[in-house]
This record gives structure tokens, C-alpha cells and sequence, in this order.
């Protein structure tokens, strides 16, 4: 087995506690937490051995610790029978657990400065990525919106890691009334911001690469999908993604991403196949006669 690919484990739970206003469930799993790179995520088996829901729910991976050889904490809101049976683990428990997934925000290789942007529950990869970052000597801006107060994520930490940390919410109720993109560009101004990473609704994404791009700045995005096996068989969360050599490629988030440069995503055709997209009915190789067609999307 890889030194660096997932493993499957039988984790005690550690904690479970209230982050806001979401689940947070921290994990005794130290071959997961060895591996694990800023981005990634855990496939988790929900409902219990004789359960009828057979697939897994994919999480985020919100901290990672090196306590008891190594925990890794996700967070969650309960939205459905699955959510709603892991929001009743208690400490010792075991959960079936599939990690880390995913490939990982690419991280500079010299000091930058940096703005790393979150909506809702989105905004729990960024914390690992931000101190990955520090590490390297980067300068971090959090802006972090919800719909309300109790929704912005971990608004206590991003003050206490980053450099400035900014809050939106749609009502009002805590920090600037707007969505993220509305103070965006005034932090990338101030700041003077060189990338921007994001994790969020795909709506936010298309609008913070769209603000990126309007300052010349790369704009990593890591992208929310469905998933339901989130190791790359079933096929059901792939959105289409530009490749280096310029044609579009429906690509699997769960293995090809969830993690992409903002710009070769297709955002307005996610949820389709677009029509000149490799192997998409009437598709034509381009002049080049389709020696490109095999090469991995950027």
C-alpha cells in the first residue's frame, strides 16, 4: 500500500462537539492524519453494519492533530438520515472511515500573500490549507460569509490565524451584509493579495474566480458535488474542466479534484455535459487529429 494514498479504517471517536452551528466529530486515525494534505476529504460510512445506507458521506477535513498518534475532525450539518445518525456518535464509537481523498490545494513554493475564501460550511478545508500556508511564511486574509451569523464558520480561529479576517452574511447578522465577493477585492487590494484559494457553493466560486481574474490573480477552487462512492467509480460528481491543451473534459471532483484552478472550470455548464466536450455526442477531435485527447485535465 502507498505511503500516500487513502486507507480504509475503524476509528474511535474522540469528540463531538458544536462548531456554531454545525457537527464537528474528531476521530482517532493516524494513518489518515499522516497522509493528509490542506484540501482533502474523508468518505465515511454512515447508519451502522445492519443500515440500508450503503453509500458514504464525504467531508472535509477540518484540523488535523497530532494527539493520540494522530485525529482528524470533519464538520457536518444534519440534513438527512445519514447526517442525522453521525450527529448521534458519542466518544468511543467506532466510524468506518475512507481517507484522505481527493487531490489538495497546490501550495506556493515561496512566500505569497494570500486570501482564502469560504461560504458556509466550504469554509472548513480552508483552516488546515491557512496554516499550511503560514508555514511557509505566507501572509493569510480569511473572508468568510454565511447566510447568518451562526453560520460562518470558526469566526474566532480565522481571526486568530490570519492576518485580517473579514465576515459577511446575507441578513446582516454578523460582520458586512452581502456575500463574500461584495469586501473581496478591497482585501485583495489592501492586502495585496497574489492568489486567492476557495471552497464553497458553486455559485460563489464562479464569483470569486470572476473577481480574481478581474485583478490577474490564479484563483484555486475547491468545488462542492455530490458524491457517492468518492473514489472515482460511480461517476456522479463530474463537472467540466479545461485542460492544458484547451478542450473540456468531464472530470471527477472526488479523484481529479475536488481542488481546480478557478478558470479552466466550466460554471455555467456544471450539471451538463457540454456539447464540445470530450466524448460528448458529435464530439470532434481538433486538428491536431486528437493526439491531445488522453492528456490529464489542468
Amino acid at each position: 500500500m502507498s505511503d500516500s494514498g487513502p486507507v480504509q479504517m475503524r476509528s474511535p471517536v474522540l469528540t463531538v462537539r458544536r462548531v456554531d452551528a454545525y457537527h464537528a466529530i474528531t476521530v482517532v486515525a493516524p494513518n489518515i492524519a499522516e497522509r493528509f494534505r490542506s484540501g482533502q476529504f474523508l468518505a465515511v460510512a454512515v447508519g451502522g453494519e445492519q443500515s440500508g445506507l450503503l453509500l458514504r458521506r464525504p467531508f472535509a477535513i477540518h484540523d488535523v492533530k497530532p494527539d493520540y498518534g494522530g485525529t482528524v475532525e470533519f464538520l457536518f450539518s444534519v440534513r438527512g438520515a445519514g447526517t442525522s445518525w453521525l450527529a448521534e456518535r458519542r466518544s468511543r464509537d467506532l466510524l468506518d472511515v475512507v481517507g484522505p481523498l481527493g487531490r489538495p490545494f497546490p501550495l506556493p513554493r515561496d512566500p505569497v500573500n494570500c486570501v482564502l475564501v469560504g461560504g458556509g460550511s466550504g469554509c472548513a478545508p480552508l483552516f488546515p490549507l491557512a496554516h499550511a500556508l503560514r508555514r511557509r511564511g505566507c501572509r493569510v486574509d480569511f473572508v468568510l460569509g454565511a447566510a447568518t451569523a451562526d453560520r460562518v464558520c470558526s469566526a474566532i480561529t480565522a481571526r486568530r490565524v490570519a492576518e485580517t479576517a473579514t465576515f459577511t452574511t446575507e441578513d446582516g447578522s454578523f460582520g458586512v451584509r452581502g456575500r463574500v465577493t461584495d469586501p473581496l477585492g478591497q482585501v485583495i487590494e489592501d492586502a495585496r493579495s497574489d492568489v486567492a484559494y476557495a471552497c464553497g457553493p458553486m455559485g460563489m466560486l464562479r464569483a470569486v474566480t470572476a473577481v480574481a481574474d478581474a485583478y490577474e490573480m490564479p484563483a484555486q477552487v475547491s468545488v462542492e458535488e455530490s458524491m457517492a462512492c468518492g473514489t472515482g467509480i460511480c461517476m456522479s460528481c463530474v463537472v467540466p474542466v479545461v485542460g492544458d491543451d484547451g478542450i473540456t473534459r468531464m472530470v471527477r471532483a472526488c479523484v481529479d479534484g475536488p481542488v481546480f484552478r478557478g478558470e479552466r472550470v466550466r460554471f455555467d455548464d456544471v450539471g451538463t455535459i457540454p456539447f464540445d466536450a470530450l466524448g460528448a455526442p458529435g464530439w470532434k477531435a481538433q486538428t491536431d487529429g486528437g493526439r491531445n485527447a488522453g492528456r490529464e485535465a489542468g
